[in-house]
């Protein structure tokens, strides 16, 4: 099959078009013929090996261990491994159900910037008919961090004033639709060229972050794009207000921007005000609530641009630039 490798770390330039084995899938696992695949932040962390903890946690110190990127995917069934029944068949033990060959489905997969690629069955859904590829393909991990956010670390309800920053990204475009679903008065922040994008996403106000300060007071504030001082975040909230680090990008090769999160968590026992950093759980719980919010018209995701996948290195540099407005899809 093709597939974009890696053998080094680096930039997109490691990236190469190449000829390698199907993957075969393995216990509870669905092989995938992949008709779009996402490109998230974690796709150039593990390119690029950055922060140094990446390769610690397994994914190869000195070289990937895995040559293919790519982790949120919308494809068709080509096969199912042991331990997955088909449509209608009652699975035992841990056995997953409603798995066919031919049905197109969307989740949370490993290597997808494939022809085919693997994905655990629990982290599969039917993809809706109402929602194409690309679009699936856009939803699993950027909307799951985005659901989390809003609804278990933000605690986001009705009539509350949310503020996003970096409301135009990947995760941002989602995290301001889903507070607008929980009855939020939200704050989009963005820079110039993607105002009119975080108004189309349904946000009460936005903010262009590159000609006016933040100001004002909020019950909730969700930092997804900035790099803002805790002081500085905790001014935008009221006395028992709720911030959220969900990301934030520096040039450290040692802890690249996740020390504001640390430093959040550590200072949380010590204020008044609540602060979260946490890592978006992977479960299809949560893939389903997101396919309600789509099928209700309160989500629907946001694609910037699509790339073959020959173009794939492309893909990933129009995320790393911080051109993209929603997000960046590779099409298969």
């Amino acid at each position: 099959m093709r597939a974009i490798v890696q053998d080094v770390y680096g930039e997109a330039d490691v990236l190469r078009l190449a000829e390698i084995d199907r993957p075969e899938p393995g216990p509870g696992e669905v092989l995938l013929r992949v008709r779009a695949a996402g490109v998230d932040r974690g796709a150039w962390h593990l390119m690029a090996g950055l922060p140094y903890p990446v390769r610690l946690a397994g994914y190869g110190l000195r070289a990937p261990k895995a040559r293919v990127r790519g982790r949120e995917l919308a494809g068709v069934v080509e096969a199912v491994g042991p331990g997955v029944a088909g449509p209608g068949v009652a699975g035992s033990g841990e056995a997953v159900t409603g798995l066919g060959r031919g049905e197109e489905v969307f989740g949370i997969g490993e290597g997808c910037f494939a022809e085919y690629a693997v994905a655990r069955a629990d982290l599969l859904l039917p993809r809706p008919a109402a929602l194409p590829p690309e679009q699936a393909a856009a939803l699993p991990i950027s909307g799951l961090t985005a659901l989390q956010a809003v609804r278990d670390q933000g605690r986001v309800r009705s009539g509350e004033r949310v503020l996003v920053i970096g409301a135009s990204g990947g995760v941002g475009t989602f995290a301001v639709q889903v507070a607008k679903a929980f009855g939020a008065e939200v704050t989009g922040v963005c820079r110039t060229s993607k105002i009119d994008l975080v108004r189309t996403l349904g946000a009460d106000h936005v903010v262009d972050h590159t000609r006016e300060p933040l100001r004002g007071t909020y019950d909730v504030v969700l930092d997804i794009g900035g790099n803002r001082r805790l002081r500085e975040l905790r001014g935008l909230l009221v006395p028992r207000g709720r911030l959220v680090i969900v990301g934030g990008e520096t040039d450290g090769r040692l802890l690249g921007g996740t020390d504001r999160q640390l430093r959040a968590l550590l200072l949380a026992p010590f204020v008044r005000q609540t602060m979260r950093a946490f890592v978006s759980s992977e479960n299809a719980a949560d893939l389903g609530a997101l396919v309600e919010l789509v099928g209700s018209g309160a989500v629907t995701p946001a694609v910037d641009r699509t790339f073959p996948l020959d173009e794939t290195p492309a893909a990933i540099r129009r995320l790393a630039d911080g051109h993209a407005r929603g997000k960046v899809v590779v099409t298969v």
